[in-house]
């Protein structure tokens, strides 16, 4: 089992590549930060982890330029999107962003992409939250197209690509691994028709008694359930409860990072990696 750190990167918080390169010296294999690209005043929605949204959502950093900060200061380091919001993405745009870092980091990065739960906040992005899920189908398809094809072409009801020319291509092949987060079990369906990895939304408990259902399925979609990464999002870091992760077979845990400075940062990723070399 591999082990990743995931923020929210923001102006008061230790720089993305001062904690990039804290992170690779403590030999964990993966960076993940989150997305939101605004917060609409109204608050409608509520905030899934119930009370007061968090001041992080208001303030987090733009992940593409974050996670290329994080880039040139490593080579180690894969760098993901926990999750890259493609539902409020021009997605001709962002298959170049995504291209371009996986070019700049070596075939080093993570496309987290999920359909988020702010409906305002798409709404405000010209997405319905009821079509999210068809539109970010359409997103990710168009995008392949995009990475993989000289001359890419794609029709939708959302997305509507004439045939066009796009570079860079990604350095790996024939795009960066796809990770969809979403929970149980619609995100562990989405995960098995268009992903290469699975990001559970829910308790590690609940995860691990659905894993032998997510294998069965993997298996009758004819996916190989060992080319599927499940990984558990802002993971425990009970040293009991990341044995039986490690146990049941779940390819990653990714520890949360608090939005803080470096004293206060450094000192846990301390503690974080000592775990973690005592589990792996």
């Amino acid at each position: 089992m591999q082990f990743g750190l995931c923020t929210f990167p923001t102006e008061h918080s230790i720089p993305p590549a001062d904690l990039a390169r804290a992170a690779e010296e403590r030999d964990f294999e993966s960076l993940w930060v989150a997305e939101h690209s605004h917060i609409p005043a109204s608050r409608k929605s509520p905030f899934p982890g119930g009370g007061e949204l968090p001041q992080i959502y208001y303030e987090v950093m733009d992940p593409f330029v974050a996670l290329a900060s994080a880039a040139s200061v490593t080579t180690r380091l894969k760098l993901a999107t926990g999750v890259c919001l493609l539902v409020q993405r021009d997605p001709i745009q962002t298959a170049k962003m995504v291209a371009s870092l996986d070019q700049l980091s070596q075939g080093r990065f993570l496309f987290g992409v999920g359909g988020g739960w702010n409906a305002e906040e798409m709404a405000q992005h010209g997405t319905p939250f009821t079509r999210r899920w068809r539109v970010l189908r359409e997103r990710i398809e168009a995008m392949q197209r995009l990475w993989s094809d000289e001359q890419a072409e794609y029709h939708g009801e959302f997305v509507d690509l004439e045939p066009s020319f796009a570079w860079p291509k990604p350095r790996q092949k024939p795009w960066p691994p796809i990770h969809v987060g979403g929970g149980w079990p619609g995100g562990a369906r989405r995960a098995l028709r268009w992903g290469d990895g699975w990001i559970p939304v829910g308790m590690p408990e609940l995860v691990l008694a659905k894993l032998p259902e997510f294998r069965r399925l993997a298996e009758e979609a004819g996916r190989d359930p060992a080319d599927l990464e499940v990984s558990i999002y802002a993971a425990p870091t009970d040293a009991a409860a990341l044995v039986r992760l490690r146990d049941a077979g779940i390819a990653r845990a990714v520890f949360f990072v608090p939005s803080s400075s470096r004293e206060q940062v450094l000192p846990l990723l301390d503690e974080l990696a000592i775990t973690a070399r005592t589990i792996a």
